[in-house]
């Protein structure tokens, strides 16, 4: 089994074959929906052509089921999702909203795990270096 992403509100499966869904809304308020690699530090993405975003500009993420905003409550520039892991253990998931800042946190019992050359922007991680 490979790991099964969650939205932390209805917990429904965000993943779909090798991509993890999300409706998405850019600052022009325009809709899509935006699919990401499930793989941590792999920022391998796939949306319409025509649904467009720059560089730097902060996305709004939903659940595609429920529909629920995704904001982390920890920082405002974050996306919190649930992974559950191959040996079913629960992980906090969280990514940058920004375009193009790579970066994300997994968050288990284990420990706090970062990735992406942008991931030691946010001090609330700070005390797993």
């Amino acid at each position: 089994m490979d790991n099964q992403y969650l939205c932390p509100h209805c917990r429904g499966h965000l993943r779909v074959g090798d991509c993890i869904v999300f409706k998405i809304r850019n600052t022009k308020r325009e809709k899509g929906l935006l699919l990401l690699h499930p793989e941590a530090g792999n920022y391998t993405s796939i949306k319409h052509p025509q649904f467009n975003f720059q560089e730097g500009e902060r996305i709004d993420f939903f659940c595609p089921i429920c529909l629920q905003n995704l904001d982390a409550a920890i920082d405002e520039n974050l996306v919190h999702v649930i992974m559950i892991d191959e040996q079913r253990n629960e992980h906090e998931i969280y990514f940058s909203r920004i375009a193009g800042e790579l970066r994300n946190y997994q968050l288990s019992e284990e420990g706090i795990t970062k990735t992406g050359e942008y991931s030691h922007m946010y001090t609330h991680f700070e005390m797993s270096d």
